[in-house]
Formats: C-alpha cells, structure tokens, sequence
C-alpha cells in the first residue's frame, strides 16, 4: 500500500515588507536553502500588495473599493456600518474588494495585487532563477464562504501549480462514473499553509512538501481557473438584490399587460 506524508512549515526571518522590495530575493534568503523541487511556496497576498504599492489612504478606501468593484454580488446594512460583497476587476467575489486594514500602517488600506496569477509568475520565475529549482507558487488570501461562518485562506493567483483536479467522469471503486467531482487542491494548500502561518505571527509565507505531482510547471492555468463562470452561478446575485430585481421584472411585467389588455379594448 503506496502512502503519501504532507509537511507544512513557515520560512522565518522575513521582515516587514515596503513598497518596491525584492521578494524573490526576499523569500529565498529566508529559505535558506531549505527549499527543494516540487515544494509549493504559499505566499500570503498582503506582502505581494505591499512589495507592489498598492497602498493607498484609508480616508479613501469606500472610493478604493469602488474602483476595484465591476459588480456588487450583496449588500447589507447593519450596526458596524455596510457590509459589501462585490466582485473585483479579477472576478474574485468577496467582501469589500478585498481591500483591508490589518496588518499596514495606520492610515492606510491595503488593495489586492492588481493581477495576482502575474504576480505568482514573477516569483515563480525568480525563485527559479535564483535556486535553479522547479517549485509552485500561491498567492493566498482570506475569504468568507456562503452556508458557513468563519473564514479560511483561498486561491487568489497561482503559477506552477496544479488548484483544480478534475475527476469528472472517473469511476469511483464501485465502478461507478464522477460527475462533478473537481477538487480545489489549491484552495485546499492554501487553507493547510494558513495553520502554521496564522494572521499574527508575522510569517507570510509558508513551504507546502508532498505535492509534487500537482507541481505542473510554466503551463499551471493559474489561480483563474477556480473563478467560476457567471453563467453557471446560481448564487450570482445575494437574497435582498435578487428579491429586488424579481419584484422589478414583476410590477414591468404587470404595467405591460395593463397597457397590452386597454390598448386592446
């Protein structure tokens, strides 16, 4: 019986990143040289936005997130003020626009990299580069899921890295064939990696050791291929906006058969 052993460890030493540092070099001299072929580096998005300047005053972050939204998906207003959740210029649907106030400077919000999976590339690239070895990168960030509370570290941009197993198809053991089975291997790494770098600990980048064959190399789809398409979302609009826009059609509908029943009397 064949066994597979999954290791998951933080690379040390990496300071408070600024705008314009080089991560690559960065995140190799934390390595070490611990690092070997086939690991699969999970880079928390917040060091990738910084390194990227993508910081911008706080009095200006209801514009900012206006900017990086093309579609509000729900919005709700409650004691603590409006909850948004919007999908950003990268069709990532999530609160706010993923722009956030933990962890930066006093003043200041943090915008997500403007295109994660090029992002990924470029460390990818260097750490290629710099190594000579193959390795996978995901750039990481913290969502909300609908039906559960609490959050978890997801796939935002990937290189080199296999994030969507597609098993459909396959017979199971019983012989019997998988329809939708598709697991999110990236999502999956990304939530594993978040275990032992947590959100205080100052360590935003992690080592993921095991999952060799997922390293796929330069023709990695990257971290758009877990974006579900908006023709097949059940769930594209939130309770409130859906009820709205049927109430909508229902009175347009209503007016239009009073004027089709009068102009035809």
């Amino acid at each position: 019986m064949s066994s597979r052993t999954l290791s998951v460890f933080v690379l040390d030493g990496i300071p408070e990143i600024q705008r314009g540092d080089d991560l690559v070099g960065v995140i190799c001299g934390a390595a070490g040289g611990s690092l070997q072929p086939g690991d699969i580096l999970v880079v928390t998005s917040k060091i990738v936005s910084k390194a990227e300047g993508r910081e911008v005053p706080a009095v200006d972050r209801e514009l900012a997130i206006e900017q990086e939204t093309v579609r509000v998906v729900a919005e709700r207003v409650h004691d603590g003020g409006v909850t948004r959740i919007v999908e950003n210029r990268n069709g990532l649907v999530m609160a706010a626009a993923g722009v956030d106030a933990s962890n930066v400077a006093d003043g200041m919000v943090l915008l997500l990299p403007a295109d994660p999976d090029l992002s990924a590339q470029r460390l990818r690239e260097g750490i290629q580069r710099t190594l000579g070895i193959e390795v996978g990168v995901i750039v990481s960030d913290t969502f909300g899921r609908p039906w559960r509370l609490g959050q978890t570290d997801v796939v935002i941009g990937a290189a080199g890295v296999t994030v969507l197993v597609d098993f459909r198809g396959v017979e199971d053991t019983h012989g019997h064939a998988l329809v939708v089975t598709a697991p999110a291997v990236g999502d999956e790494i990304a939530a594993a990696a978040d275990l032992v770098k947590g959100k205080t600990g100052g360590t935003p980048v992690a080592v993921v050791r095991g999952l060799e064959h997922l390293v796929s190399g330069s023709a990695s789809p990257g971290g758009a291929a877990l974006l579900r398409p908006a023709v097949d979302d059940l769930f594209s609009q939130g309770a409130a906006e859906a009820y709205a826009a049927g109430f909508a059609a229902g009175r347009a509908a209503a007016g239009k058969a009073v004027a089709e029943s009068e102009a035809e009397r």
